[in-house]
């Protein structure tokens, strides 16, 4: 069955790789996107090859999600909504706190409330959900109970003691967190996102609307923004080494993260949107492989095949998580999907680009002194 799919945000990273899969499946694609200069560069057209894949793939409407107007033009022939438009990054969503809670929470109500007091063709909305809500993830005690710890105190970090901790409790095991896991965010990003996931999945229902919620993990790969100092510490650290500066590996370096290639994220949308099990479902996507930030630096230098100084400062941001990996059985089990990049293979593919991009200032020093003036950095 071919569909209309609408991509708000379609745009960006994940959103440019979907609609050309999409496009490729026989589907025909309709993009929302704001083209923030954060993202996209000050003109679009000429510093973003996102925008320019979408060339033959997909028709792009320059609007917004907080637009009621955009909303409902773009809404208009849609059969099938995937909403990834969202203001993302942990560390500056402490800050700009109004707009986050404005694009992320105020768009998505608005997306809903078009779809509940106009007519319309939608029958399918995926909501691109985070790892963020998760918090710290899951735990193993030593004597086998699974626990959610709660969020790290600053003075602990402080002295140097990063590790997630449980009052009365020995070491705590890090285990694969599966969807029924307790939320409890740690950032305002991840309260936005949890509350985007929580009006889709609650309302769509009530329309007539299938809902279905993808939990991100850390999605990496060609075409991840260099420039956005947000958007995560491959793109950064691959910044630095082109520039041959130091790297400053924060806390211990042993802090992991679950990172999935992008083109597992798109196939795992495709699938949200389009296979008849995924509909009311909410799916872990990620690698179910936790890669910690000392691997992360090993891995870039094997596939720059160059070397730059690293120093282990023991600085930390307030609202980060320790560690957190995705149990990907549920989707492996009801909808196929199983991540086909490892690793390195994608590092080495996310450099071969990177090699082929100009070394710009990506505004990192500049993120690190906004978020040490406002005392989220210690």
């Amino acid at each position: 069955m071919s569909e209309h799919v609408l991509i708000t945000g379609g745009a960006g990273f994940i959103g440019s790789r979907l609609a050309a899969r999409l496009a490729q499946a026989g589907h025909e694609v309709s993009v929302l996107d704001a083209l923030i200069p954060q993202v996209h560069g000050e003109d679009p057209e000429t510093t973003s090859p996102m925008l320019r894949s979408l060339d033959g793939v997909a028709s792009v409407m320059h609007g917004s999600v907080t637009s009621e107007a955009d909303l409902r033009r773009a809404l208009a022939p849609a059969t099938v909504v995937v909403h990834l438009a969202a203001e993302t990054g942990t560390g500056q969503s402490m800050y700009e706190i109004d707009r986050y809670c404005e694009t992320n929470v105020g768009g998505t109500a608005k997306l809903l409330d078009v779809l509940a007091n106009d007519s319309h063709s939608t029958r399918r909305i995926v909501i691109a959900s985070s790892r963020s809500i998760y918090g710290e993830g899951a735990y193993r005690t030593a004597d086998g109970r699974i626990v959610y710890p709660p969020h790290r105190a600053d003075s602990d970090m402080a002295v140097g003691d990063f590790e997630v901790h449980l009052s009365g409790e020995g070491a705590l095991e890090l285990i694969p967190t599966a969807e029924d896991a307790k939320l409890h965010p740690s950032s305002v990003y991840g309260i936005t996102k949890q509350t985007q996931e929580a009006l889709v999945m609650t309302v769509a229902p009530t329309i007539g609307i299938e809902p279905v919620s993808l939990r991100y993990q850390n999605v990496y790969g060609p075409g991840q923004s260099l420039k956005n100092p947000y958007t995560g510490i491959l793109s950064i650290f691959s910044t630095l080494i082109r520039q041959g500066k130091e790297i400053n590996v924060f806390e211990d370096g042993r802090e992991s993260r679950d990172f999935v290639y992008v083109d597992d994220v798109v196939e795992a949308t495709f699938l949200a949107a389009t296979h008849p099990r995924a509909a009311g479902e909410t799916f872990n996507v990620g690698s179910g492989v936790a890669t910690t930030v000392n691997e992360v630096i090993e891995a870039l230098f094997a596939a720059f095949g160059t070397r730059v100084p690293t120093r282990v400062s023991g600085n930390y941001r307030l609202g980060d998580i320790r560690h957190n990996v995705a149990d990907t059985t549920r989707i492996s089990e009801m909808l196929g999907f199983v991540p086909a990049t490892p690793f390195a293979e994608g590092v080495r593919r996310f450099v071969d680009w990177v090699r082929s991009e100009p070394v710009d200032d990506d505004g990192y020093q500049r993120s690190l002194d906004e978020m040490s003036a406002r005392n989220l950095l210690k």
